[in-house]
């Protein structure tokens, strides 16, 4: 039976990194968001704390913690600045991607970086031999800047040779291209396959083929750094193939079928959860912020909040982010609990979808309570509406998450071309 009560540890952890986000984030928001990225000491704070591999295997060097802590963890470094978790140094979706679709040897491998101890890093393999682990990024590379298809799949073409593969064309969307180290790249396998025959390779960044496009100018979320990558038939050994989520014999040159189409599913919705708990976060803090606000503010002879239109529109956006965090709780609690994984899969929908419409809402009445301060950058909440709006375009949308929810009530076959965001639907940052 679900509780609804954190345990004493993840109250623990929950209360540090609240207090982090109350004392060291929340009031540097502005700083944050004019220097585009986290400073040294912040990334060097929460790499101590272990925030960027809280829900990674233990066997793989992440904390073993499981879903429901890290979205209990996002939340609160949401609520400081929902933007803060991007420009934490750590793996991001390139942990959630190599644990999924990589082997445990593969994800082991990948990873270790990430959890090494600081000082350590000349040790390490890949670039950056000075680099520390909290300042080492991963990246994922699933979106394309092609607007229209003559086929179902990706643009992106992976080539097999005799020693390995061959990977050509460009990627869009992607968070953290310019600061990643590494990168899990999705590629055409099997063109007549569509869909179900994309691939995921792992890209170095200092491969001489590789190109890192500039960085975008985006709406909100300014402390991630959103840019795309250009491969020139970049070649890659056949390790670099992720292969976790093959069926057992299964040809490595063929569609790769229903366990890797599972497997990519579920990166996508367990990314897109953390997601989910930011927008939680981000939904608590602009009530909060609008809520003191109108408590103190006075018009016509009492405070604002006393007006019955806003004070229901106040009552509203409480039951948001109350509802928002239980859909979120309940998803990340059965994944933790071994559920069947259609169900997790419901519940994750279910979260995604209403946590980040909820953002939205929470964001656009924040700044519309506030009225013309609204706008102005002496109050957060037009950051909110911006971060908020952002959000909505990060690994998955809410229109993505009610089709996924569609085809598991309906019992239709998982298709990712189906479920998942892409330049044919609707691209997403991941």
């Amino acid at each position: 039976m679900i509780s609804f009560q954190p345990t004493d540890d993840q109250k623990m952890m929950q209360g540090s990194v609240a207090d982090f986000a109350k004392k060291t984030l929340r009031p540097r928001i502005r700083e944050f968001e004019e220097a585009r990225a986290l400073p040294d000491d912040v990334k060097r704070a929460a790499h101590e704390m272990g925030l960027g591999m809280v829900a990674l295997p233990e066997a793989v060097g992440g904390g073993g913690l499981g879903m429901t802590t890290a979205v209990l963890l996002e939340e609160e470094i949401a609520w400081a600045d929902p933007s803060a978790a991007y420009g934490m140094g750590g793996p991001g979706a390139f942990g959630t991607a190599v644990t999924e679709l990589g082997t445990k040897e593969q994800a082991a491998a990948l990873l270790a970086p990430f959890a090494a101890a600081e000082g350590t890093s000349q040790a390490l393999p890949g670039p950056g031999p000075h680099q520390e682990p909290w300042n080492r990024f991963g990246a994922v590379a699933w979106g394309e800047p092609r607007t229209s298809a003559d086929r179902a799949g990706l643009t992106v073409m992976a080539k097999e040779t005799k020693d390995g593969w061959v990977l050509d064309g460009d990627k869009a969307y992607v968070i953290n291209a310019d600061r990643a180290d590494r990168f899990v790249v999705f590629a055409e396998v099997d063109p007549m396959a569509g869909w179900s025959g994309v691939g995921a390779f792992v890209v170095m960044k200092d491969h001489p083929a590789l190109d890192i496009l500039p960085r975008e100018t985006t709406l909100g979320l300014d402390v991630a750094s959103f840019g795309g990558l250009r491969l020139k038939q970049l070649r890659v050994p056949k390790e670099a193939r992720l292969l976790g989520g093959v069926v057992p014999g299964a040809q490595a040159n063929a569609a790769i079928g229903e366990g890797f189409d599972r497997a990519l599913i579920r990166f996508f919705a367990k990314e897109a959860l953390k997601v989910a708990a930011r927008a939680v976060g981000l939904s608590r803090a602009a009530f909060e912020v609008t809520l003191e606000y109108c408590d103190t503010r006075v018009a016509f002879g009492k405070p604002i909040g006393h007006f019955q239109a806003i004070a229901f529109t106040l009552a509203d956006r409480a039951m948001d982010v109350e509802a928002a965090r239980a859909l979120v709780w309940k998803a990340a609690w059965l994944w933790d609990s071994g559920a069947r994984e259609e169900e997790s899969l419901l519940a994750t929908a279910y979260a995604v979808s209403y946590a980040l419409e909820a953002a939205m809402r929470a964001g656009d009445d924040a700044v519309q309570l506030h009225g013309g301060a609204g706008f102005m950058r002496d109050y957060p909440v037009e950051k909110m509406m911006r971060d908020a709006k952002q959000l909505q375009l990060c690994v998955m949308t809410s229109a993505h998450a009610d089709q996924l929810a569609a085809v598991v009530e309906l019992g239709r076959p998982l298709d990712p071309g189906a479920v998942l965001p892409s330049s044919d639907s609707q691209n997403a940052f991941v």
